[in-house]
């Protein structure tokens, strides 16, 4: 298959402004004779539906949590990046775009990254419109910090809760739109499967996850803001609702799945404690301005972190990589974490953390200055471990974060298949091998508010003629019949495993094979293993209840058993990509101090893999990835 990005002409700068002077619109009177179905009410997924409903457009809006309120944006806490250069450090579009693209690792292309950042500039006056709370000087003036990766302070924030109060300002909107009667909002509804006719997407089919009914949705798009697939692990810094099912059913209907491989481990997240847990909590990397991360120099030590002497203390970070010290990439503070840990310089119970240390900063600035900037974050970590973390060092670890790989989408958001837009983390457009720190909720955010409504409406254009889509075509009576059957399937499974046994399986296989490193050896044998697992979680599954009734279990078993086709594609695309980039850290392919090595003649592309069916070999298309304003250079941050 060729893909065909469709990346504007013109200069760098713009490509952006040249899209929106030549796209296609849609008078307001045709909007109103146009259906989209949102999937998903995140910040992308919120932001598209109220700006989509504002313009006109009739649409329904699906979430499987009991509110809107309650995706998971509201989890990220350290804040949101733009190129405003309020500190007058030197910042600017380019530099962000250089920033991002190196973050990277060079493995996402250089439109959709320029665009991203030259967007940023609108979405902090469209935040502060909405009411959002961030942070700011004794003046009145928005306040900056810095965040691992760069050398300005751009990100914006709201204490440790960004994510939360730009979803509400999100949701402010949405529900405006929802009381207009443009938006149709389904709150415990989930998408079990994509609705293909004539080759264009054109529907959903939903579970009602109270009443456990099936029903069909039809629309003229279909949007899925559906966030990312991290809880693949089991444990990670999601929540334990957090799923890839909406866009695997949509790649399993012809959507091509980009780079699912690159899946970032958080450097600072709270360390596992034990076999109950069933997610990690993360502590905003925005910790790691004040915050100086070290551990013992002595192996195995036993002394706590107030009696360990300053001469005894290795400061890592600052040590192997002196330019960014502690703000280094999330990829590289993870490896260096657990390069440290293995070596047997790992603390805590399990011996399996690194220390967080404010006592420099308190000294430097008080207690009641970082209590300013991060005073809940130190309350969430005191209520949760009991330790003051004024008072002694925190205890931080590596944990499964965030998803760089998601649908494969051109420069207008559009899948391959026509029709099927993908925005925010379910898609892979715009963070390379690695995501730089605060840019997820900026990429979500603009793609809702300033991206998709233009490339949306230039599609839509196209339908003003089709008129509605009937529920009653035979594609969504087989899609419903192939929904019911899995679950039927499911309920009939009278094994004697639960569905999280089959989850922690999976979790722990992809985690030592294709986690923070993978070798050619290690992801053979998780692919291997996954088979076995998925064989097996068919045959001896135990779901009870019903289908026509709540059941959790039930959610979960299919959400499962499309992690089991997940982790699978995650490790062929992890094999086939012989170089180490980014989040994907090949043992064969490094430096000799342990740095990553980059393969731009073999591997300088994009990887678009196809569905060939169950238990077949997936297919891998290839977009090359041209570099017309920045040349790949080795990245360092020392």
């Amino acid at each position: 298959m060729i893909l065909d990005a469709k990346i504007p002409t013109g200069p760098l700068e713009e490509k952006w402004s040249n899209y929106k002077k030549n796209a296609q619109l849609v008078n307001p009177a045709n909007r109103k004779k146009i259906d989209v179905i949102v999937i998903g009410t995140g910040l992308a997924g919120s932001s598209i539906a109220a700006s989509l409903g504002e313009m006109g457009y009739n649409i329904k809006s699906f979430c499987f949590q009991d509110s809107a309120r309650r995706a998971h944006s509201v989890a990220a806490q350290g804040g949101v990046n733009a190129a405003k250069n309020y500190k007058n450090d030197g910042d600017s579009i380019y530099r962000m775009f250089v920033d991002t693209l190196k973050g990277g690792d060079f493995r996402s292309r250089e439109a959709n990254v320029y665009r991203m950042a030259e967007c940023s500039l609108n979405l902090i006056d469209q935040a502060v419109a909405q009411g959002v709370p961030f942070g700011r000087e004794y003046g009145g003036y928005l306040n900056n910090r810095s965040f691992g990766g760069v050398q300005v302070s751009r990100t914006f924030y709201s204490r440790g809760q960004t994510g939360q109060q730009l979803l509400i300002g999100a949701y402010q909107a949405l529900m405006r739109q929802v009381n207009k009667k443009t938006v149709q909002l389904y709150t415990r509804h989930e998408m079990l499967d994509l609705v293909v006719i004539d080759g264009k997407a054109r529907g959903v089919i939903v579970r009602n996850l109270d009443t456990g009914q099936i029903e069909r949705h039809a629309a003229h798009a279909v949007v899925l803001a559906t966030g990312g697939f991290g809880k693949i692990y089991y444990l990670s810094t999601l929540a334990m609702g957090c799923n890839g099912s909406a866009i695997w059913r949509a790649h399993k209907k012809g959507a091509l799945m980009a780079c699912p491989s690159w899946t970032q481990i958080h450097p600072t997240s709270l360390p596992q404690s034990g076999d109950y847990q069933s997610k990690l909590t993360l502590m905003s990397e925005s910790l790691r301005n004040d915050g100086r991360i070290w551990v013992p120099l002595k192996e195995n030590e036993e002394r706590l972190a107030n009696d360990i002497p300053e001469d005894q203390r290795d400061y890592y970070l600052e040590r192997r990589y002196p330019a960014f010290g502690n703000l280094a990439p999330r990829d590289i503070s993870s490896r260096a974490a657990k390069e440290r840990i293995d070596a047997g310089f790992g603390i805590g119970a399990l011996k399996n953390a690194v220390y967080l240390d404010f006592s420099k900063a308190i000294k430097e600035q008080g207690v009641g200055k970082i209590k300013e900037k991060y005073g809940n974050l130190f309350d969430m970590y005191h209520k949760i471990t009991g330790i003051d973390a004024y008072k002694e060092p925190m205890m931080i670890s590596p944990a499964a974060h965030f998803s760089m790989g998601g649908l494969w989408v051109d420069y207008e958001l559009m899948t391959t298949i026509p029709g099927l837009f993908a925005l925010g983390e379910a898609n892979f457009a715009d963070h390379g091998a690695n995501r730089l720190g605060a840019n997820s909720l900026l990429q979500a955010c603009v793609d809702g508010y300033f991206i998709a409504p233009y490339t949306m409406a230039n599609y839509l254009s196209t339908e003003i003629h089709t008129g509605k889509i009937s529920t009653d075509h035979p594609a969504f009576a087989e899609s419903e019949q192939a929904v019911t059957e899995q679950l039927n399937q499911f309920i009939n499974c009278k094994g004697n495993k639960t569905v999280d046994y089959y989850h922690k399986h999976l979790g722990k296989i992809l985690y030592d094979y294709c986690g923070l490193t993978r070798n050619e050896t290690g992801l053979k044998s998780a692919i291997e293993l996954i088979q076995k697992l998925r064989a097996e979680f068919y045959k001896n599954v135990h779901i009870p209840g019903e289908t026509t009734t709540m059941n959790n279990e039930l959610e979960k078993a299919g959400r499962v058993a499309d992690y089991l086709e997940i982790g699978e594609l995650m490790c062929y695309d992890a094999l086939t990509r012989n170089e180490s980039c980014g989040a994907h850290f090949r043992e064969e392919y490094q430096t000799q101090d342990g740095e990553a090595m980059r393969n731009d003649a073999d591997f300088q592309f994009i990887s678009a893999w196809g569905w060939t069916g169950k238990n077949a070999t997936p297919e891998l298309n290839k977009e090359p990835l041209v570099f017309e304003y920045v040349q790949p250079i080795v990245r360092s941050y020392k």
